[in-house]
């Protein structure tokens, strides 16, 4: 008969080694499992929830944008490389579609000047020693996320950086405030935390991405469920050729007074004096 481990002295604290024996906690394999899934969403509510409150967040302007519209010099740089390189295959389809898009990007990398604007002008104006009102919430990445957080860096005040796990490696962005650098698993969780405490969302062009948060946004405003809160589109001819708002009145699919959650902009200034005569009359911005 085969003796148990606890039987034999020579070998030690046995026991140690065994999962079994391990705090759930401080088990990984154990945190992992499927099973485990509505304890980690829980922890992911809860530590940035903790942290924002230990900060003395107590609201914020979300600025959403896309990742790859980035600072003019970058642009610039780009498009050097692509054309020295056509320079060799002058006539490469897939370079010259390249340099093509690369140069719809720079038209559009004065979005990242007015994305630094706007942060600066909206902590300069908002954030105190006292604590942190209005503080610029970001999804932490490149392009108008970087240029936010680093608007918010220019004048010294805090920012947020939201950032999620995926695929493709993502690093925050140089701008963020450390101690709000957060990262997320679940995409559900991190937008609860993008308009938890949002008094103002600011949706500049982008992709997919911004899409999905933009959208999800207006349906949750348009559904009460969470608080009305203005909703600016930066850049009017970006968002008008990208969305026919007016398409779906005329289709009967949303209601005429939903067209009143948003506003175009395309100024810093003109955006961040939206949001303050909103927050002085809902009704008349």
């Amino acid at each position: 008969m085969t003796k148990k481990k606890g039987n034999n002295p020579n070998q030690g604290k046995w026991w140690e080694d065994e999962p079994a024996y391990r705090l759930p906690y401080e088990d990984n394999d154990f945190m992992m499992l499927d099973e485990l899934r509505p304890v980690r969403l829980q922890l992911e509510l809860m530590k940035p929830e903790m942290i924002l409150a230990q900060n003395n967040i107590r609201s914020t302007i979300v600025v959403f944008g896309g990742t790859r519209i980035l600072e003019p010099k970058e642009c610039e740089e780009q498009i050097k490389v692509l054309e020295a390189e056509l320079e060799k295959k002058p006539r490469d389809p897939v370079l010259l579609k390249k340099l093509a898009i690369a140069r719809r990007v720079e038209a559009k990398s004065g979005y990242y000047n007015e994305a630094r604007r706007f942060a600066e002008l909206v902590s300069r104006e908002s954030q105190n020693h006292t604590g942190a009102d209005y503080v610029i919430v970001t999804g932490g990445g490149p392009g108008i996320m970087e240029a936010s957080n680093r608007g918010a860096a220019d004048c010294g005040a805090k920012s947020i950086g939201l950032n999620i796990v995926l695929p493709m490696e993502q690093m925050p962005n140089q701008y963020i405030t450390p101690e709000l650098c957060l990262q997320f698993r679940y995409f559900a969780i991190r937008k609860m935390h993008f308009l938890m405490r949002a008094k103002a969302l600011v949706a500049f062009p982008g992709g997919y991405g911004t899409l999905d948060e933009l959208f999800e946004a207006l349906t949750l405003v348009q559904t009460d469920k969470t608080m009305q809160i203005p909703i600016i589109l930066f850049g009017k001819d970006y968002w008008t050729q990208l969305i026919n708002i007016d398409f779906l009145v005329a289709e009967g699919t949303i209601d005429p007074g939903d067209l009143n959650y948003f506003r175009f902009a395309d100024t810093a200034e003109e955006a961040w004096s939206m949001i303050r005569k909103y927050n002085k009359d809902p009704r008349g911005w």
